[in-house]
């Protein structure tokens, strides 16, 4: 497993710088709450007549004055930009890295095959986006601890397990992508994870497009979705694992047949 040890070696500070600009500043919005709260039955007023903006980033169906609500808008949409751009770019580093930095002809004169460096990249990858969220989800439950909110754990939970999901396909697309690339990956992975998000607000602003929730895996982190519901959409979440896994094949064939540039 010394390249899997590797990878996450590599990634370390990143992997913390991320972490704790992400979990910090869900903090902050979190512990903002307690004062903003007697102000929140005018900015319901205020985003319901707001229209199709509102309708774009799921407003339109939360309780902006609660606790869960303000958590669902303001740290999904910290999550979800932040942890997607995160996720993006750590996939789409996977495996093209080590043509960029001129690096691939030493780690394949080690008797690994090309299967194992495979695995234990992706495994990487998946590792430093658990510590991520597990960072995160302990700066947020903190947070609401500290101000003795209301909240139901169980939203808050599925919430963080949407987004975590999210950030697996997300990574898992651009996984794929890297085994075709050998530069601008960074550019490449915001740009797909960009996309995405996109597509949502597309969704959600025409009920003509609701189809793009099966093919962005933002349709199944919508706050207002999981608090109504207190569950996941199943439907959506299966989609975006079978495009999930469908990168990662595509990540194995093409490179255990890549001509590597050393």
């Amino acid at each position: 497993m010394a390249i899997l040890k590797q990878e996450l070696k590599s990634q370390r500070l990143s992997v913390i710088i991320w972490s704790f600009s992400i979990g910090l500043l869900i903090a902050a919005c979190v512990l903002m709450y307690p004062d903003m709260e007697a102000e929140m039955d005018g900015v319901n007023e205020m985003f319901s007549s707001m229209g199709n903006f509102t309708a774009a980033f799921g407003m339109d169906q939360l309780n902006f004055g609660t606790l869960i609500g303000f958590y669902g808008v303001e740290g999904g949409n910290i999550l979800g930009i932040g942890g997607a751009f995160f996720a993006a770019v750590t996939g789409i580093g996977a495996l093209m890295k080590e043509e960029r930095d001129r690096t691939a002809e030493f780690l394949m004169t080690h008797p690994v095959s090309r299967v194992r460096v495979i695995t234990e990249k992706l495994l990487g990858a998946f590792a430093v986006i658990i510590i991520l969220n597990a960072i995160v989800l302990v700066c947020s439950c903190v947070s609401v601890l500290m101000i003795d909110g209301d909240v139901e754990w169980k939203d808050i939970m599925l919430f963080h397990l949407a987004y975590l999901i999210m950030q697996f396909e997300i990574a898992g697309i651009c996984f794929g992508i890297s085994a075709f690339i050998t530069k601008a990956g960074a550019g490449i992975g915001i740009g797909v994870a960009s996309l995405m998000y996109f597509l949502n607000i597309i969704a959600n602003i025409s009920k003509d497009a609701e189809v793009l929730k099966y093919i962005t895996p933002f349709g199944y982190t919508e706050a207002s979705d999981i608090i109504n519901e207190h569950a996941l959409n199943s439907e959506y979440v299966a989609c975006g694992v079978a495009f999930m896994v469908i990168g990662i094949i595509v990540g194995y064939v093409k490179y255990s047949k890549k001509d590597i540039r050393a």
